[in-house]
């Protein structure tokens, strides 16, 4: 333990406190589970850069919609340091790991969105998640995945780009809210001792941000990590369009189809970087299914541009080198 983390330990009460590793996530953040006789707490040691500030509005910002966000109980913003309400293990990915039905934590999570984007009535100084920002996410695929793959890498990219700005800006326009952006099965808690939305403990959300209602509803049921049967999936959407009969249900769903295979774009690219730049070949696994994703909504009208281009640069026989 460092010297830094071992004085903010103390200052809260904490140096003499068990210590458990707990699992990280890919953007190098660490948590550690700190106990003291009955009660627990969770320590998150955060890169330099990490956007705690963010990290600690947008919490603020949730709990104040009614939504369960993990309470500060202590800060060293300069050293990265948060210690941070334990809420447990009952992470959704944990629960449908060993077993647990899926459909009552998907509802929940579904009814979680519903009621941020109802109740959500905008912040100042939030990102914005917009057509230029999900065009530059989306080449992260080209950056990180298509050298050594394509034939001619500055002409598949400068193709590649504009498919999507074919078709971004018009998605872009539809209904916005507060987006998530890691909205999925790991980021959620189930806590059993609270009721309705409440009962949803929420993580990972300093980059949130003002964007598209359907990404996070794409991240949740699209889940990177994990297969849900196609009736869940199906069951999800039609469980957020009734709690806002006003929307347009088609114009919806072909938002959805194509901020979700914009984000299958964009994690393939992470994946390939994590694996090539941080020694994480673990994160691979998961590229077939993202590429299940990815054919089935390229069946689509809307996303004929993106078809097109992958038909032309990256045909069958190519990418098997990338997962597929």
């Amino acid at each position: 333990m460092s010297p830094d983390v071992a004085a903010f330990l103390a200052a809260g009460g904490w140096a003499d406190a068990e210590r458990q590793p707990l699992a990280g996530d890919a953007s190098g953040r660490r948590y550690t589970r700190l106990r003291r006789g009955t009660r627990s707490a969770v320590l998150m040691q955060a890169p330099p850069d990490a956007a705690l500030d963010a990290f600690i509005r947008v919490g603020t910002l949730l709990a104040g919609l009614g939504l369960t966000t993990p309470r500060l109980l202590a800060a060293e913003r300069g050293r990265g340091l948060l210690l941070l309400e334990d809420f447990g293990d009952d992470v959704f990915a944990r629960l449908l790991d060993a077993g647990a039905p899926p459909a009552p934590l998907v509802d929940l999570a579904v009814d979680v969105l519903a009621h941020l984007h109802r109740h959500f009535r905008g912040a100042e100084g939030l990102p914005v998640y917009d057509a230029a920002g999900f065009e530059a996410q989306a080449m992260l695929f080209c950056e990180a995945a298509l050298p050594g793959v394509a034939d001619d890498l500055e002409a598949a990219a400068a193709e590649y780009r504009g498919a999507w700005a074919a078709l971004l800006p018009e998605t872009c326009a539809g209904p916005g809210s507060l987006l998530l952006r890691d909205y999925h099965a790991g980021n959620l808690v189930r806590l059993a001792e609270r009721d309705g939305v409440a009962a949803c403990g929420l993580l990972d959300f300093q980059d949130a941000g003002l964007g598209p209602r359907a990404y996070d509803l794409a991240s949740l049921i699209e889940d990177a990590r994990r297969d849900y049967p196609s009736e869940l999936r199906e069951r999800a959407l039609a469980r957020y369009l009734a709690a806002f009969p006003e929307l347009d249900a088609t114009r919806f769903r072909r938002d959805l189809a194509v901020l979700a295979a914009m984000r299958h774009f964009r994690v393939l690219g992470i994946f390939e970087r994590l694996a090539r730049e941080r020694g994480r070949p673990e994160y691979l696994v998961h590229r077939p299914r993202l590429w299940r994703f990815i054919a089935a909504h390229l069946e689509e009208a809307a996303l004929a541009p993106v078809a097109a281009w992958l038909a032309r640069w990256l045909p069958p026989e190519k990418r098997g080198a990338l997962g597929a």
